[in-house]
């Protein structure tokens, strides 16, 4: 069975008045688009984690820990994380956090919450 982890910040951390934030993305929507996208992860019958973290270092350290519980075939890292510039130590702890624990994991990037299936069948070869 095809194992996915999901990465993404904490929503009630994010800073929505950040510019490189869509528009309109409040936490409420947030969580909304990681049930919507853990089931169709569900539907394609793939056991999927969720991992949401705080910005800094606690959020590395529990990717880590995240990483440790179990073996992935692709780990997905949250457009929240990567795009805001003041994001980037948490971005860089999180790939390295990946490729060191996770080095035979696919990484895939999704561009909101629910299309986070899709960026995993992107790198996923078929079952």
């Amino acid at each position: 069975m095809t194992r996915a982890l999901f990465i993404g910040q904490q929503p009630e951390t994010v800073d929505f008045s950040d510019p490189a934030i869509p528009p309109g993305f409040n936490a409420e929507k947030i969580h909304a688009g990681i049930a919507i996208a853990m089931a169709k992860m569900a539907e394609r019958g793939w056991h999927a984690d969720l991992c949401l973290i705080p910005p800094g270092e606690k959020g590395s350290q529990l990717v880590q820990k995240q990483l440790a519980a179990a073996s992935y075939d692709c780990v997905v890292i949250g457009a929240g994380i990567r795009l805001p510039p003041k994001s980037l130590l948490l971005f860089e702890a999180v790939i390295n956090a990946v490729h060191k624990a996770a080095p035979s994991a696919t990484i895939a990037f999704n561009t909101r919450p629910e299309d986070s299936a899709d960026a995993i069948a992107r790198c996923l070869q078929p079952d």
